[in-house]
């Protein structure tokens, strides 16, 4: 990670180091965040929103969708990425440009240059609704980072080490905070705690987190 890069500050709000090749950038997408919210509306008028069921058979709490060229989706058969939806079997809606350029450029404030994401993932979590720890592992391409965007209601972030059984940090996620995570930490174990009750008046009694990859 580029630490010149980190030295600088994000827009509004400044950053936050959470381990080597993580980082917190404070605000960052704040003042994009009503031109997101109004692109995710097209996107759920192709794709809506859908809780999945897990390999395990377990329906996830968190409602999902994509855009992209490709998807993240999980099933009885497992976790991958599909280039089409499987309610429509239509491709994915494309990822808009202001999505795109906003992953772009908080990549580059966090020290990765040429981040080229592929995949959006788009979770809208109510209260009550949590992601346990895992690692982001689907993708192909590991040398590229996360960038995860937070939308709405506050959250805990739970941001551990490459073990499961890793001591996670707590951290606290504002609407327009965005993540960024690769290099040493890319497959850092990470999740949500489950959301408090709210209203926000950006998506209401909900959080939406865009998360950005390179799945190919």
């Amino acid at each position: 990670m580029n630490g010149d890069l980190l030295s600088g500050l994000a827009p509004t709000g400044g950053r936050e180091l959470l381990a080597e090749g993580a980082v917190v950038l404070r605000g960052f997408a704040a003042s994009e965040a009503a031109a997101l919210m109004a692109e995710l509306d097209a996107i759920l008028d192709v794709s809506p929103f859908r809780r999945m069921v897990t390999p395990g058979g377990y329906q996830m709490s968190v409602a999902m969708t994509n855009c992209g060229a490709r998807g993240w989706v999980t099933d009885r058969t497992g976790y991958r990425y599909d280039a089409l939806d499987p309610v429509s079997g239509r491709p994915w809606p494309t990822m808009p440009a202001p999505f795109r350029c906003l992953a772009v450029s908080a990549a580059d404030v966090a020290g990765y240059a040429g981040f080229a994401p592929d995949a959006c993932l788009i979770n809208r979590y109510e209260p009550g609704a949590r992601l346990s720890l895992h690692q982001d592992r689907n993708e192909r391409d590991l040398a590229a980072p996360v960038v995860s965007v937070s939308l709405g209601l506050p959250a805990t972030f739970l941001f551990g080490g490459p073990q499961r059984r890793d001591r996670p940090r707590r951290v606290r996620l504002e609407s327009g905070d965005v993540v960024v995570w690769g290099g040493p930490a890319r497959l850092a174990f990470h999740g949500i705690e489950p959301l408090a009750d709210g209203d926000h008046a950006l998506t209401g009694r909900c959080r939406i987190n865009l998360t950005f990859r390179r799945a190919l």
